[in-house]
């Protein structure tokens, strides 16, 4: 049996946390969660992505924790013509797709955008 599962969160470093909040919640359409002492994550499935402000990171953290230094894959619950539409309802720019990837199971299609760190942002379907 593998050590490992599942991944459970991920941090996030940023610079503008109500921009990073926009993105996150309005164009991911991931839920909110506040927790600890006012800390912020977006919950999405059965995980989550906390919040990090560039400067004010909470500890242990990151040996260089930098804003626009993540690329991410994200596994969309709807058909990938559904999220285009959706990010073209919000003016958020796609900057590459779609385009067929290989994905951590299976083939995927996907669609690239940024966030407003830059980090590179792949919702995918599967294929």
């Amino acid at each position: 049996m593998p050590l490992i599962d599942h991944l459970d969160h991920l941090v996030l470093t940023c610079t503008d946390p109500e921009a990073t909040r926009h993105f996150y919640t309005e164009v991911m359409q991931m839920q909110l969660e506040t927790f600890g002492a006012g800390r912020l994550a977006f919950k999405f499935g059965h995980q989550k992505i906390n919040l990090h402000v560039r400067g004010a990171e909470f500890e242990p953290k990151a040996h260089l924790p930098v804003p626009g230094a993540l690329d991410l894959c994200f596994i969309a619950s709807v058909p990938l013509a559904e999220v285009i539409a959706h990010l073209e309802r919000c003016r958020w720019p796609i900057v590459e797709g779609p385009v067929e990837r290989t994905g951590a199971t299976q083939k995927i299609r996907s669609v690239y955008v940024r966030d407003p760190d830059l980090n590179l942002i792949e919702i995918s379907e599967l294929i």
